[in-house]
């Protein structure tokens, strides 16, 4: 693809779509949304309603090893930034904001635009244009990760 030589437009497609089939059976088997803050907070306690807290905990804990499944046995090449202060930092901003958007990305991004939910295409929206705006800007100033 020009411009993306590293892209994998086939691998792309599969996990979308297996994300999406998740996310399906989860909403259609359980009647609960797939969504990954909704979950983490259920698991650490921090709210009331969702899943049942197993549920909870399997999903927290399936994401981190399903990824590590998939780096260990496809070549997927991860960078993150080196400093633990600025991920920590990165990490209590998506926090708050999942908070104050009443989910996440996951919630709002694949759940919620699938129902057509007003909130979550206002939502959605709102993170693909507040992502696009701090890259442009990152660039611009000539920051790289």
């Amino acid at each position: 693809m020009p411009g993306f030589s590293k892209a994998m437009p086939l691998p792309g497609f599969i996990g979308g779509l297996m994300i999406g089939v998740a996310a399906a059976i989860m909403l259609l088997g359980n009647g609960r949304i797939a969504g990954v803050s909704g979950m983490f907070a259920h698991f650490l306690g921090l709210s009331e309603g969702g899943a049942p807290w197993m549920m909870a905990l399997l999903f927290t804990v399936g994401l981190p090893l399903g990824a590590a499944l998939a780096a260990a046995n496809l070549s997927v090449e991860a960078r993150f930034p080196t400093s633990l202060g600025l991920i920590v930092v990165a990490g209590l901003i998506v926090g708050i904001g999942t908070r104050l958007g009443a989910g996440c990305t996951s919630g709002h991004g694949v759940c919620g635009l699938s129902r057509l939910s007003p909130r979550s295409i206002v939502a959605t929206g709102t993170f693909m244009a507040t992502g696009i705006a701090i890259v442009t800007l990152m660039r611009l100033a000539g920051v790289t990760l």
